[in-house]
Parts: C-alpha cells; structure tokens; sequence
C-alpha cells in the first residue's frame, strides 16, 4: 500500500507540474496533457518498482540487503516455531534482538515525503497558473502584444480629443470601425473621417496631405470648437494638422493593397503531349487565392487545328460549375473531354484560368498548352524523300511494324488464339531485328549490348581477337599479362560518329522498341503500340535533324561582266549621319551627397548656417516624395529633418536618422577597379620612394 501511494502521489505531482507549464505557455487550456503525462509517468515508476512483485520473500531479501547485522537470517523469521532445528532457533533469538524497527520504516518514509512534495509542488503550480486569472492573462496579453516598439503620438496643445471613424469598401466586407490615433491603416479607397475638438476657438484649421494637398477645413459648431473632414484614400503617405499656423506632428498613412486572384494550377503540366493509346482527356487541378473574395472564374479554351494558312481557330469558355461565394481559397478540380471540345489528332488545344475579386479586378494564369500525336502525319513520308539520310533504309520497316500491329488488333475477334499469338510473337521478332540494326549505329555488336552482358564468340564471326603468342611471357610485363586476360572492344559511347544529342535520341528509340518488343512477345500487341508510335516520331524528327540539301551547297550563277562593275546609280547614296541625344542629367544624388556631407560636419554640435538651413530644405523635397511612397521607411527622416532645421543645436540622434535615409535613398555605388599593392611590392615601393627622397 505504501508503495502504491508513493506511485500515484509521484504521478500525480508530475502530471499536474507539467501539464501545467504546458498550458501556461501554449496559452489555452489543453486537459488531456494531464492524463497523458500522468499514465506516462505511472508507468515508469512501475517499471522500475514493480509493485505487484511485493511479498514475504521480498521484504525479506529488502531486510537482509539493507540490515547487514541481520546476518542473511530475516527468512527465519517467516516460519512457525515449531518448525524451526536448533539452530535455525538459535539464530532467530539473536537477530531477534537486533532487529531494527525504527530503523526500517526510516527510508520508507523520507520516500513518502519526497512523493508528497512532488504532489504540493505540482498541485501549487497547478493553483498559480490555472487559477489566477491576473496572471494568465497577463501571460496572453504579452503573447498577443505586437513585439515592435509602438511610439507615442504628438498631438497639438489646442486638441481636447478626436476620434475618426474609418468605413472600409464594400468589396472587403469589413465592418465600420472607428479609432482614437491620427496613424491610419486602412483598406485602398476607405473613407476617413475626422472629428477633432479643440480647447479653444481657432480661426484656421489646415490638413495637409503629403507635404502638397491641403484642405481647409470648417466648423461644425458656433463657437469653432468642433471640426471634421472626410476623405476617400487610394494611396499611402503622411499628413499633419495645421491649427493657427502652427502645425502638428506628421501622422503615417498605410494603405492594405487589395491584389488580384492567385492563381496556381497543379495539374497537368505546362505542355502536355498524347501520345497514341493515352486516353485523351486531361484532369485540370488550381488553387485560388484572394485577399477578401473570389467571385468568378472559368476556363478560357483555345482549339488550333489545321496547318500553314489554314490554320482555323476556336475559343471556348469552359465554367467549373461551382458557388465561389466570396471564398477566399478554393481548390477546382476540372474534368476536361477533348473530344467533347471537337480536338483530333494533330489539333492543340492553349488554355489559362481567368478569375474576377470581389473588387472588380481581373487576373490570367499563364498559358498552357495540350497537343494530340498526330498519326496520320506521322506514318506519312513527307519530308522524308528529299536530302541524305542516316538511316532512310530502315525508316519504312518501322513504319510497317505498325501497321502490322493495327491489323493484327483489327483481326484479332476473327482470327484463333493462337493464331494471335503467333503473330503477336512474329511481330515482336521483327521489332527485335529492327532494333539490332538500330543499335549498329551506337557501335553495339550484337543483341546482347542491350539487356545483356554475355561475349561469346565463334571463330569464324569475324571478330577473332588475333593468334595466341607462342613467344615467352617477359618477367614482370603487366602490359603483356593484361593483355592476355583482357577482352578488348571498341567502347559503344565512341565507335560512332553521332553528336551527342543524336545519339541522346538513338537510345531513345532504342528504348522505345525495347519496351514494344516486350509488350508483343507477352501477347499484348494494343499495349506495345504507343510505344511503336513514340519510337517513330524519334526517328522522324531525328531525320529532319540530319537532312543535308547538297543541291543548296552546288548551285552555280552567271559570273558578271567586267564593264557592268561599278556602273550604278549612287544618287541615292547620301552620306551616314549620327544623331547625337543629350540626356538632361538628375542632380538629385548629388544634392543628396552634399547633404550627407553636410550633416556628417554638424555631428560635433555645430548650429547649421543660412546657406546651410537652404540645403537642408532642398534635401526636405526628396524626402517628402520618398515618404509619400514610402512613409514606414522615410516618415521618422522627415521628422527628424524638420527637427534639424527648427533647432539650433542639432541633435545626433536626428542627424543618424536622416543619414542612414539618405544612404537608403542613394544606394551603393558600382566599385571601380583600383590596382593594389600588397606584401613585397608594397614594401618594395615605399622602400624605393623613399630611397629617392633620401630617407
């Protein structure tokens, strides 16, 4: 029992420690850690104290172990007197006398006590962290906290409070809100409005946006206390309060761009091929995206059939027969029958996604692109005719193969079984022949250069590899030992005289035939047919490679006469002329430099001069068109810029800030090439100059 209690005290206080902790930093509550990490460590604690092993004998051999001066005995104790010899009572009287009791208990309870402080210690964390609520959510609210630092507004003495009310467009779907800090966040083309009280009447209030518009604005009230101002903003920058002639800090405008539907197709591939015996059929896979809502979206299909001038074109608007519903994320999955779409082969069919926001705004997928195989212009001999060809004699076989295979598919209800097989096997025999011619030109000897590895040789395949030597074999040759055991061959790779990407393509239909061989010797002649198709489009295209027009190269004209050289008109010959453009240059860098110059002299605490109060002015106007754009990165230069020009000792933090913006607005330079001395040559010169000016 006392084991037992120490078990659950000790999983307990584990469990409730560290289910705790763990819910303390997750943030919300998860009650199933607690089970987990209880049954976890119950089952550890009785893995290594087995409390169902607990018995007489164990407490004896625990007595014996613990106690040396019970002599190994404790197990005497466990039998009846009457049981005992003369001995064993001997020795029960004496370890009787020495049996420790307080002694045995003492380690069994300062274990009682470590299990009961893991209990305390786990059920006060428990308590602290799941019971009081002031530090639980001051735990979530410094989760939840932004970890950029927020500074603190400056607003004019004459405002008593404002509060501005922001409505987002209808296309986001956000409701109104309304905030109490001139920085605004808001959707592109929320309207803004402005309700300011001042703490005095004031005779002219002024907003002014990016350095440029300004609004002047009335009051509400009688006594020129209450004013607003609404304006729709498209576009990010700053504005300030002007209250009297006295004007404000400089307040961030940030506008949330809306951008248009992502689209992103997974399936199928930019450029798709079917190819004979492929289904033709293609299963279109796209995620969409927007940032508040999709509305619309189709397929826009283009069917190209025909060639040259005759090419005749097809569009088709292709729906996926889903509700968007302003869904900001869908998956559309597109099942799409070519044949439906009025395709054959040779035609191609071009196709992209077009998708439409909520807001009107309209974005295209890039193009892609679906061809059938063509087999009518595949199995024709156009083009083939004319030129010198690599290998023209054995193009037609090929080509026969074929259409021995759709015939034999085509007989195949009104022929035998094995009639069909016999043929199928016939057919394999001829496409294995046809590939053993193939495979000569890639150097390969024999059938066994692909798929095999055997080399046995007759003596009359005229492939001897010369008379045995009768002369002895000189001690320590290896050239000559070599020589005997080695079998050598040309190398495949370069007993030819293909380019690479030639004999890239030879494998290739290699392969191919490979592949229908094995389909028409295992009686599955409709299979082996793509693979026939295939290898005969390679070995057409790879002719069209190697056409040579020998007729281009031999074509002679009339050699022109002597007295016709040099006879023509040359009025209409004028003279070249260069046109020479002179780019107006932007001094803006330059200016931007002096400034950068001008301020790095000021950092000793220096007050800035008349003329220097005028470039700092200039500099002012580049900075105010680069917060325009970017007010997050530029706003705090400006700031500190028009601090410098008010002050009369400038401050160093302002002068940092306003170089590091200038620096961003610079950019590096391209570094040109300079010659260096380094090591020796260095040392050599200086050693040198100054030996001439007598050092």
């Amino acid at each position: 029992m006392i084991e037992l209690f120490r078990a659950l005290a000790l999983s307990l206080g584990i469990a409730l420690l560290i289910g705790s902790l763990f819910n303390y930093w997750h943030g919300e509550p998860i009650y199933w850690v607690y089970y987990l990490v209880f049954i976890l460590a119950a089952i550890v604690f009785l893995s290594f104290h087995p409390i169902w092993k607990i018995d007489e004998k164990y407490i004896s051999r625990y007595l014996d172990n613990q106690f040396p001066q019970l002599e190994d005995s404790s197990a005497l104790l466990l039998k009846e007197p009457n049981e005992l010899g003369l001995l064993e009572g001997l020795q029960v009287a004496k370890i009787v006398q020495h049996l420790p009791l307080q002694q045995v208990f003492k380690p069994i309870s300062s274990k009682i006590f470590i299990a009961l402080a893991w209990l305390i210690a786990g059920a006060g964390v428990f308590m602290l962290l799941e019971h009081v609520p002031s530090l639980r959510s001051s735990s979530l609210k410094a989760e939840q906290a932004p970890k950029h630092k927020v500074s603190v507004e400056k607003v004019l003495p004459q405002v008593a409070s404002y509060h501005l009310s922001i409505v987002p467009p209808t296309y986001t779907g956000n409701a109104p809100r309304e905030q109490t800090q001139f920085t605004l966040k808001v959707e592109t083309g929320a309207k803004v409005s402005w309700n300011i009280r001042t703490n005095k009447p004031v005779q002219s209030f002024y907003m002014i946006f990016n350095g440029e518009e300004k609004f002047k604005l009335n009051p509400t009230g009688a006594n020129a206390t209450e004013w607003s101002f609404s304006k729709q903003l498209d576009k990010q920058g700053f504005y300030q309060l002007e209250l009297d002639g006295v004007k404000s800090d400089l307040y961030q405008i940030d506008i949330i761009p809306d951008f248009p539907v992502n689209i992103k197709i997974l399936q199928p591939k930019p450029q798709t091929v079917i190819d004979v015996g492929m289904p033709t059929q293609i299963d279109l896979k796209a995620l969409l995206s927007d940032d508040y809502g999709i509305t619309e979206a189709f397929i826009s299909a283009t069917r190209a059939s025909g060639k040259g001038e005759s090419v005749s074109f097809t569009e088709k608007k292709i729906n996926f027969n889903v509700s968007f519903k302003g869904a900001k994320s869908l998956t559309l999955n597109k099942h799409i029958d070519l044949k439906n779409l009025g395709m054959k082969p040779g035609d191609e069919l071009y196709f992209f996604i077009q998708a439409k926001d909520n807001k009107g705004q309209q974005s295209r997928s890039d193009v892609y692109t679906v061809s059938i195989v063509d087999t009518a212009e595949l199995m024709s001999m156009a083009g083939m005719t004319s030129g010198v060809n690599l290998v023209p004699e054995y193009f037609r076989s090929q080509r026969q193969i074929i259409l021995d295979t759709e015939k034999l598919l085509a007989e195949k209800a009104s022929i035998a079984v094995e009639e069909f097989k016999k043929r199928s096997n016939t057919l394999g025999i001829d496409q294995k022949l046809l590939r053993l011619k193939y495979g000569q030109f890639l150097g390969e000897e024999n059938e066994t250069e692909i798929g095999g590895d055997h080399d046995d040789h007759n003596d009359n395949d005229g492939h001897d590899h010369g008379k045995q030597d009768t002369q002895p074999e000189k001690f320590g040759d290896v050239q000559a030992l070599m020589d005997k055991y080695a079998h050598k061959h040309d190398i495949a790779e370069d007993a030819t005289f293909f380019e690479p990407e030639i004999k890239a393509q030879l494998k290739a239909v290699l392969n191919e035939m490979w592949s229908a061989e094995l389909k028409l010797r295992t009686y599955a002649p409709e299979d082996a047919l793509p693979f026939e198709y295939k290898a005969l489009r390679l070995l057409k295209d790879l002719q069209q490679k190697s056409r040579v027009y020998v007729a281009k190269t031999t074509v002679k004209t009339a050699a022109i006469k002597p007295e016709k050289r040099l006879t023509g008109e040359l009025k209409e010959i004028t003279a070249p002329q260069q046109n020479l453009h002179y780019e107006l240059k932007d001094h803006t860098k330059e200016e931007l430099k002096l400034l950068l110059a001008l301020l790095d002299l000021h950092k000793n605490g220096k007050p800035f001069s008349a003329n220097d109060q005028a470039l700092l002015q200039s500099g002012e106007k580049q900075i105010i068109i680069a917060t325009a754009s970017h007010p997050a990165s530029y706003l705090p230069a400006l700031k500190s810029l028009r601090r410098l020009s008010a002050q009369k000792l400038p401050a160093l933090n302002d002068l940092n800030t306003v170089s590091n913006a200038i620096y961003n607005l610079i950019g590096t330079g391209t570094s040109l090439p300079q010659a260096q001395t380094k090591g020796l040559s260095k040392k050599l010169a200086e050693h040198y100059f100054n030996h001439l000016k007598g050092y």
